[in-house]
């Protein structure tokens, strides 16, 4: 399925801002169409302000500070190691992703690209914690597929490699 289109598509993906307003974003169906095969179910992606995302950080996380990107995924606890072959089922949850839009304005900025960019990087590596990858652990499995990925959704680079 190319990017962008979402007929068939086994991840459905809803963007809204933290009042639950629909934004006007084509990353729905841009993750949808990059997001890898066992991807399945149900997305929930809410771009935030900068002191949304900091208290979240601080509840969840410890660090009173705003970042990037948080991914919550739907069935609790630690993220899961990857699994092989679909997570859940269509209709499932998989969880939800938190993006700061103000944290992801300055990072585009920085990075030499567009605001719409920057919410694709992060939505991506956001999604990739919720299939259970983690970057700090598992010597660059994530990265490589977040490269993949990315390259097939139009991306130069990732959040993981960058500087």
């Amino acid at each position: 399925m190319a990017p962008g289109d979402q007929r068939g598509a086994r991840l459905r993906v809803v963007v809204s801002d933290e009042h639950g307003r629909s934004l006007p974003f084509r990353l729905a169906r841009w993750l949808a169409g990059v997001a890898p095969p066992r991807a399945h179910g149900l997305v929930n992606v809410a771009v935030v302000s900068d002191r949304r995302i900091r208290a979240l950080n601080r509840q969840y996380r410890g660090l009173d500070c705003a970042t990037d990107v948080l991914s919550f995924p739907e069935r609790g606890g630690a993220p899961r190691a990857p699994q092989r072959g679909p997570r859940s089922t269509p209709d499932a949850a998989l969880g939800d992703i938190v993006i700061a839009r103000g944290v992801a304005r300055r990072q585009a900025r920085r990075a030499g690209h567009s605001e719409a960019t920057e919410l694709r990087v992060l939505a991506l590596h956001g999604l990739l914690h919720l299939l259970g990858y983690d970057h700090e652990r598992d010597h660059g499995v994530m990265a490589r597929l977040e490269r993949r990925l990315g390259r097939r959704g139009g991306l130069h680079t990732g959040l993981i490699e960058r500087p």
